[in-house]
């Protein structure tokens, strides 16, 4: 079983900012971390869009 912690980076579209720091993560923590990068626009846009 895998004992790793998780870290997120998120931003508005995942296109450039989010990434960097992904890659940032990646490089500086190692395999000792899940890292991962993530946009939440298009999320929210559905959510204004549909209520859910």
């Amino acid at each position: 079983m895998e004992n790793k912690k998780t870290i997120y980076f998120l931003c508005t579209g995942n296109s450039c900012r989010s990434q960097m720091a992904e890659a940032w993560g990646k490089k500086y923590l190692g395999d000792a971390w899940n890292v991962y990068s993530a946009g939440i626009e298009a999320r929210m846009k559905k959510f204004k869009e549909t209520g859910d």
